[in-house]
């Protein structure tokens, strides 16, 4: 980093260190994900941030990757623009050890074991919970280094946007929403087309000099009706589109409906009975490739409150997953399998004086891989209204993909293995958090992860094998709030993630992160505000070491009456030229300028 953005990002951190500020402020008091019920963000002993809509509005970003990268613990890896295949990182753990829920649905790709974050649009999202650490013994496979909880967006009145920026990148959407006593329902549809900019540098394998852009078009739709004390409710997510590469395109369909029954079965009792289905097409016609995912949920979840501060969560869900590879070219089916899972899971909820503990278990049973069961225990302790510490230990666990299992390979090299058993891990956190006075925050956490069986394409004939080990430690410190009519927020994140057997960091993961963003607040009508983002150097493929980057982000809007709102972005804005994957382009100096019209 050269002088004058050493002083930039100590500019930015010397506004953000004294406005450290209130997690009420900025995000809500109950969260879902980390145990499957509801509870108070100060009660939960796990390390949890909150992205809201109101925080997704204010960064006028129209890309999922520029708000998680705000995140402390979350690192990303993308190849190219939008549109380009993208990699989120979890305190150091692999891209599919990081279970994706949209609205409660797992929809991760049955082939790779992981989401494709780049076909999901922001403008589909409501309020995104990220729960750090191993959450096996509530949701089973792939929550080894946590849980990424995607709420569809809910509109309450009319609304719609119309945005242009940089690449030619065009933006459009149009939606409505009701509430009432006895219920409401949203639907919103959009639609996106990205020009682009070549993806590859003269780096890549595959470079050439043309732009490569990307086209989606998205719909959401949401809605409840009570029924005595039961809600019916049901949610919709879908986005299609066209993905554009280095040497072709891809051609993509993702979908995720749900339907659930909930509500009170006696004073202390609360039920949810729901059913959810996630499909995913994924077609590259220069591949010659088409893959197929389906994967349908059944699950009863209760809640029982045995007193004030004790509760049981029990619960029973059932997965059934279907996934093809077809050959295009030929029109034969490489592989295609079906395999199903039944998971049993109870927690133990309780408090006593100044203590908080929890204990769960969960029981998992595979039709190919068999049995696993996982475990966690935390234990916190509040010594007094301003200061609070937990510990916990945690096991996590990943299935084999079917692409690990039954990919027959390329010739016969780097085959599948149908004998594969999941990967495990064990994780033991410490975590402190610190409000100085009314409308502060401080949290700082320490972890450290170990990750055994981990699937490698190393056996004869670069089978794959349970061979590989890692070791992930970590450190966070986190910052949020509001001084006054400023907002404002510092990550830094310190982690060592390496793979044991060859002494090697893992890669696209840097050792250290900073990020910090500020806004200052006009009345009610007008907000600006920056966002600084820095990575520390880290190992690529091919023995690579990237470079650290600095990013500086500025954001603003104005809203000349209440029902209208004009929003703008510029990213990048010392042009800084970076790498988050060697040979692939990032971004250059780029601005979006946004018009919205949401009558209050």
């Amino acid at each position: 980093m050269n002088r004058s953005r050493k002083l930039l990002a100590g500019a930015l951190l010397a506004l953000v260190t004294p406005m450290v500020a209130a997690e009420d402020t900025l995000q809500p008091k109950v969260v879902v994900t980390a145990s499957r019920v509801a509870q108070t963000v100060d009660s939960i002993l796990a390390d949890v941030s909150i992205i809201t809509r109101d925080a997704i509005d204010a960064s006028v970003s129209r890309d999922l990757l520029e708000v998680l990268r705000l995140q402390a613990g979350v690192d990303v890896a993308r190849t190219g623009g939008p549109g380009g295949q993208t990699s989120v990182f979890l305190r150091g753990t692999n891209n599919n050890h990081v279970l994706v829920l949209v609205d409660g649905i797992r929809v991760a790709a049955l082939g790779t074991g992981a989401f494709t974050w780049e076909t999901l649009p922001l403008d589909t999202i409501e309020r995104i919970e990220i729960v750090r650490g191993p959450r096996a013994s509530y949701w089973g496979s792939d929550a080894i280094g946590g849980v990424v909880q995607i709420f569809t967006r809910a509109l309450d009145g009319p609304r719609l946007s119309l945005g242009y920026g940089t690449h030619g990148d065009l933006n459009a959407n149009a939606g409505y929403g009701m509430r009432a006593d006895g219920g409401g329902f949203s639907v919103q549809a959009g639609s996106r087309d990205y020009e682009g900019f070549p993806s590859q540098n003269e780096n890549g394998f595959a470079f050439e000099a043309k732009d490569h852009g990307l086209e989606n078009q998205h719909l959401t739709a949401r809605g409840d009706i009570r029924l005595g004390a039961q809600t019916f409710s049901g949610t919709l997510l879908r986005s299609e589109g066209t993905a554009e590469f280095s040497g072709g395109e891809s051609d993509f369909v993702q979908q995720a409906v749900g339907v659930a029954l909930e509500g009170s079965l006696g004073d202390r009792w609360h039920h949810r009975l729901s059913a959810g289905s996630a499909g995913e097409d994924y077609a590259t016609p220069a591949f010659t490739t088409a893959y197929a995912s389906r994967r349908d949920t059944i699950a009863w979840q209760n809640d029982v409150r045995l007193s004030e501060r004790q509760r049981l969560v029990v619960g029973i869900d059932h997965v059934d997953e279907d996934g093809e590879n077809r050959d295009t070219f030929s029109d034969t089916t490489v592989y295609g399998e079906q395999r199903g899972n039944t998971g049993l899971y109870i927690g133990w909820h309780a408090g006593f004086g100044a203590s908080d503990s929890e204990l769960a278990l969960r029981h998992d049973d595979n039709s190919i891989f068999g049995s696993t069961t996982t475990g966690s225990a935390a234990f916190g302790w509040r010594f007094s209204d301003l200061v609070r510490a937990y510990a916990s230990h945690g096991e996590g666990f990943r299935g084999p993909t079917l692409n690990e299992q039954f990919s027959p390979g390329f010739g016969g090299l780097f085959a599948g293995n149908p004998d594969l058993q999941p990967e495990t891990s064990r994780s033991s956190e410490i975590g402190l958090e610190f409000v100085p006075i009314d409308g502060q925050r401080i949290k700082t956490n320490l972890y450290s992860t170990r990750v055994r069986n981990l699937i490698s394409f190393s056996g004869v004939d670069f089978q794959a094998v349970n061979v590989a080990r890692a070791r992930i430690r970590g450190a966070e410190l986190d910052y949020s709030g509001s001084f006054a009519d400023w907002l404002a927020t510092a990550t830094l994140t310190w982690q060592d993630p390496r793979n044991e057997d060859t002494d090697s960091a893992l890669l696209r993961r840097p050792k250290q992160k900073f990020t910090g963003s500020i806004e200052r607040r006009f009345a009610d009508s007008i907000r600006v505000g920056a966002e600084l983002v820095h990575g520390g150097r880290r190992d690529d493929v091919g023995g690579i070491e990237l470079a650290s980057y600095t990013v500086l982000n500025l954001r603003g809007s104005w809203s000349p009456s209440p029902d209208w709102r004009i929003a703008a972005r510029l990213e990048n804005i010392t042009d800084r030229d970076h790498e988050l994957a060697y040979g692939y382009n990032t971004p250059g100096r780029t601005g979006f300028i946004e018009v919205i019209w949401a009558p209050r």
